[in-house]
């Protein structure tokens, strides 16, 4: 499992996480004071991001990648190349860093609104700290095509609605343009015990909280049963209990993104209408799911595709949200036909 850059000290509590040796870091780009959707902002606000494969001549062949939950660039770049999601021989591939996930502003590493004093951001801020750092920082008033996976798959919805002009091309594989009752269900489980977790301490924690309901939460949405029961056996699982893995993700972090998931809905500014959201988005879109998703149930993913009239990818495999890299082979395939 890739490690995380450690957080930047602010405070004798401040967290302690793996510090990762990483020989190719990220870039970090300051995009000044973010206004947030809330009216609050974030203090000279950093976006990470990479960059990857050549960019031609007219800037026409720019994809763009945002992280998913939890996830940083790092862990995007064994999905990017010949015979990936994106090919960076054919593609210039920027991926994106999430607000909130450890290594663009985040409650972990904010010298100014440390921990619990960071605002609460949204995927809608998540778009637009992403929008500043293209146009403003990268000179790009145009991209090929806007992509991500699960969380990333949610900001793309949102760049559908928030930039319809600013891409050809939007690919939300295994996102939603608003969380399912089911979704939100296990979102808030995975608040709920987060912050009942006594280790938590309000989030003023001298160490991170390993966080035993979060992993098993993750383990039984992550897969179907099917699978799940494929890899693991019982021992196993019995060892996983007395031996929890120490955490990659800061638990402060971890509440703001799932905050921003819990709230996220591309109609809050087209009237609370799909309807209009998906008249709204102009790009030519390809929507993948895996039927049998269970971290983020497809319903809503393939209804907004009927109203947007996208073209549609449905896995049917056994390995539910992780059906992208398990079926990679097809994704890829999907993928690359579509971005041309």
């Amino acid at each position: 499992m890739p490690s995380r850059p450690a957080a930047h000290a602010t405070s004798e509590l401040a967290p302690l996480l793996p510090v990762a040796l990483d020989p190719e870091p990220p870039q970090l780009a300051d995009i000044g004071d973010l206004p947030l959707v809330s009216s609050e902002v974030i203090n000279a606000c950093k976006v990470e991001y990479r960059t990857l494969g050549t960019l031609n001549a007219d800037k026409s062949n720019v994809v763009v990648w945002a992280t998913w939950f939890s996830g940083i660039t790092k862990d995007l770049l064994e999905l990017v190349g010949p015979g990936k999601l994106v090919d960076s021989t054919k593609y210039h591939v920027v991926l994106v860093g999430a607000l909130a996930n450890g290594v663009s502003s985040s409650p972990s590493n904010s010298p100014t609104q440390p921990r619990s004093r960071f605002p609460v951001v949204t995927i809608r801020d998540m778009v637009e700290s992403q929008h500043r750092l293209l146009t403003r920082v990268l000179g790009f008033s145009h991209v090929r095509a806007v992509m991500g996976i699960s969380m990333g798959g949610m900001q793309t919805f949102q760049w559908g609605v928030s930039y319809p002009d600013f891409m050809d091309r939007l690919v939300p594989i295994v996102g939603s343009p608003r969380l399912a009752p089911y979704d939100l269900l296990l979102w808030q489980a995975n608040l709920d015990a987060i912050e009942r977790d006594s280790a938590y301490q309000s989030g003023n924690y001298r160490q991170q909280p390993l966080l035993p309901v979060v992993q098993q939460l993750a383990d039984l949405n992550l897969t179907s049963a099917e699978e799940y029961d494929r890899r693991m056996t019982r021992q196993q699982v019995m060892d996983a209990r007395r031996e929890l893995a120490p955490p990659r993700f800061d638990a402060n972090d971890r509440v703001r993104q799932l905050q921003a998931m819990m709230e996220h809905d591309i109609s809050r500014t087209t009237g609370a209408s799909l309807e209009n959201a998906a008249k709204a988005v102009k790009a030519r879109m390809l929507v993948v799911v895996n039927e049998r998703d269970a971290m983020v149930t497809p319903g809503p993913a393939l209804d907004f595709a009927k109203l947007a009239k996208a073209e549609t990818l449905v896995l049917h495999g056994n390995c539910g949200h992780k059906a992208p890299t398990c079926e990679l082979g097809a994704t890829a395939e999907r993928l690359g036909h579509f971005l041309e």
